[in-house]
């Protein structure tokens, strides 16, 4: 489900493709828990506050989910909001621009296994689908 998106300089229209990832880990509670799906949209631009999927500086056979929260030299500096799972720039240092692939756009809670009341579907239904925004700008990096 690509986006279609005009680039300026000769009208050409350009696709970003759109996928969906799955989330593995907490270290982005409360925003997004283990099983959440996102639709991720790669070669989007990036702004501090945007939560993004990246290659790890270490193992780039790993891409793991987290938040901008400001441009340095040599790249990004990234942040889990779980503040006690560590995992991000506090622990690899600045993340290569290079490193950064795709912008994510919106997450989907599937519905568990135990939601089959009326009043548990609905709750589900309200909360299943939201965009995924950038935070307050005054989020700075530690």
């Amino acid at each position: 489900m690509p986006e279609r998106r005009k680039v300026s300089g000769g009208g050409r229209v350009t696709w970003r493709p759109l996928r969906v990832v799955e989330v593995t880990g907490p270290s982005m509670v409360p925003t997004l828990y283990h099983g959440d799906l996102l639709l991720v949209q790669y070669g989007a631009p990036v702004r501090p506050g945007d939560v993004v999927i990246l290659r790890h500086p270490f193992q780039q056979d790993l891409l793991v989910v987290k938040r901008v929260t400001e441009r340095r030299p040599g790249g990004w500096w990234v942040r889990g909001d779980n503040t006690f799972a560590g995992g991000d720039s506090t622990d690899y240092g600045t993340v290569p621009q290079e490193l950064v692939l795709a912008r994510v756009r919106a997450r989907y809670r599937p519905l568990a296994k135990g939601q089959r009341s009326a009043a548990a579907v609905l709750g589900w239904a309200v909360s299943a689908l939201r965009p995924v925004r950038s935070a307050s700008s005054r989020l700075r990096a530690r």
